[in-house]
């Protein structure tokens, strides 16, 4: 399984059959579902991260999204042949983000693999929203209720040993 981002002087082109995105609009489960599923499939699996009320027992009342999206595309490309490269059978890669403030409960990332047996569909899943993660340009601002703010950074949640 691949650690990291690998850097190639070519720039890698989706392939017709995934889905990436960065959007300001809402996320719906159900489309992601659809765009990853596949007649071939025997799994699908999704993976959904949501804005939550507290970090760390101190309340959020919502976050805040950024990204360099070109870079951020590249990267969920890349996340895409890295797992063809592990899981061959994987048929569909779908990851898109949401930019912009996002309240309480709302849909902030969707990963969905589709793929003949459940076992690559969650290892690639789970590959999938690590490497996001770690490798995209995207960035959270937490808005806390007493009306103060602080952006997260990869290193505090590495440090904090928190899967942020």
């Amino acid at each position: 399984m691949k650690s990291s981002l690998t850097t190639k002087s070519a720039v890698i082109k989706p392939r017709n059959e995934d889905s990436f995105a960065i959007t300001f609009a809402p996320l719906s489960i159900d489309e992601i579902y659809i765009k990853a599923n596949d007649p071939a499939n025997g799994a699908v699996v999704v993976m959904s991260g949501m804005v939550r009320n507290q970090t760390d027992g101190k309340p959020v009342v919502s976050l805040e999204y950024q990204a360099y999206e070109p870079m951020a595309l590249q990267v969920f490309y890349q996340i895409a042949a890295d797992i063809r490269a592990d899981w061959p059978d994987v048929n569909r890669v779908v990851i898109h983000h949401r930019v912009g403030r996002l309240q309480i409960g709302e849909i902030s990332v969707l990963v969905a693999v589709g793929c003949p047996h459940r076992g690559e569909a969650f290892t690639a899943c789970r590959y999938a929203i690590d490497t996001l993660k770690h490798n995209a340009p995207i960035w959270k601002k937490e808005h806390w209720l007493d009306g103060s703010s602080s952006w997260v950074s990869i290193g505090a949640c590495e440090q904090s040993a928190e899967n942020c």
